[in-house]
Formats: structure tokens, C-alpha cells, sequence
């Protein structure tokens, strides 16, 4: 794949990076304790993982209101201790390799990816970068990856890129925006329940290359 895209946009977690499933658990009961709902490890996994697509939408069926559940989840996010238990997937290490613009896009909030990004050495992998608010959408909405685009200059003439993520959130803002998408699956079609479709269909990005 090398030159053929003008530019690469990813997302952050469970893309490049990780996060050791303790800490993971722990959020979650303090969570609940908050919230008098007692999260199973499988309903955890599914929220903190993005399984079954839009989490609000989960929560609801689960009779949670997302926004009282989001306030509560990141009240209860320690930035340092969150950054100290994530780490960097092995793959991964071809984004600093790429000699086009490189953007990330991602849903973690910035008090949480900005600490992330120092710990592992990774800010200066990325020419432009959006943590994404009510304010300028979430995916698959295309509007954050349009955003980055035009940050990273290449929002007109043409320029053919791709975006690479975990989840179909991803590969669906990647279609929205006109881009190639390449899903990079983690967890594993059984875990997942499903299968997510993208123009490329990775368990590694080694595969890619």
C-alpha cells in the first residue's frame, strides 16, 4: 500500500492502542456503584469496545440514559492512571514510517488522549488531530473527518486517502467522507458477534504491508 494513498487518517483506541482490561473493570464498578447498575463483563467490554455499534443507543436498551452515564464515566477516568495501563499495539509502529499527512480522528476525549499521546511517544506521529464533541459530531458522521482533511490540507483537488479504525463507526465515516477504510479487527469476529466490512479487512496492519 505504500504510496497509494495521498493521505492516512486513524483512529486511536483499539486501533493503535489498547487498554489493560483491569483498568477497564475498575471504571466500570465505580461506574455502576454511581449509577446503581452493576456493568457484567461482557457489558463492559461491549461499551468500552463499541461492539454492537452506537453506545448510546446500548445504553438505552439497557435503560441507562447516555448522558448521565457519559458524565459519570469520565468523571471517574483517573488521565494519568488511564495513560500508565495503555499501550501501544505492535503493528501499530508503521504510522511513524508514513511520509504522507497523517490525521487522527478519535473519540477519546482530549483530557484523556492528549496524556496518552506523551506517555507513548506518539504526538509527533500525527500532522493534525480531533477528539470528537457533540460539537463536531461523532462518527461515522463525516464532519470530524472533514475537519482533519482541511487541517491537514487536503480537503479538495482529489487527494485519495483512507481511514483505518476499529469499529464500524469507523469504516462508516470513512465511507461518508469518500475515503477508502480499512477495519483492523481486535477482538474477533466471535467476541464481536459480527463481522464489519471495509475496503481492507485486517487482523494486523502487517497485512497490509
Amino acid at each position: 500500500m505504500d504510496g497509494e494513498y495521498d493521505f492516512w487518517l486513524l483512529d486511536l483506541d483499539g486501533t493503535l492502542v489498547d487498554v489493560e482490561w483491569s483498568y477497564t473493570r475498575d471504571v466500570f464498578d465505580r461506574v455502576g456503584e454511581r449509577l446503581e447498575y452493576k456493568f457484567t463483563d461482557r457489558e463492559a467490554d461491549i461499551l468500552w469496545s463499541g461492539l454492537t455499534g452506537s453506545r448510546d443507543r446500548q445504553l438505552r436498551q439497557w435503560g441507562i440514559d447516555p448522558d448521565e452515564f457519559w458524565t459519570v464515566f469520565h468523571d471517574e477516568e483517573d488521565p494519568m492512571v488511564r495513560a500508565e495501563q495503555t499501550y501501544l499495539h505492535d503493528d501499530a509502529a508503521f504510522v511513524a514510517d508514513l511520509e504522507e499527512p497523517v490525521g487522527l480522528v478519535t473519540h477519546c476525549q482530549e483530557f484523556l488522549c492528549e496524556p496518552v499521546l506523551d506517555r507513548l511517544g506518539i504526538r509527533d506521529w500525527f500532522d493534525a488531530r480531533l477528539c470528537c464533541t457533540p460539537e463536531t459530531g461523532w462518527k461515522p458522521d463525516p464532519n470530524p473527518v472533514y475537519r482533519v482533511m482541511d487541517d491537514l490540507g487536503v480537503g479538495e483537488n482529489g487527494h485519495a486517502g483512507v481511514l483505518a479504525g476499529d469499529g464500524a463507526g469507523d469504516v462508516g465515516a470513512a465511507w461518508n467522507a469518500g475515503l477508502d477504510a480499512i477495519h483492523v479487527e481486535r477482538v474477533g469476529h466471535e467476541r464481536r458477534g459480527r463481522c464489519v466490512r471495509g475496503d481492507y479487512r485486517v487482523e494486523s496492519f502487517d497485512e497490509l504491508f
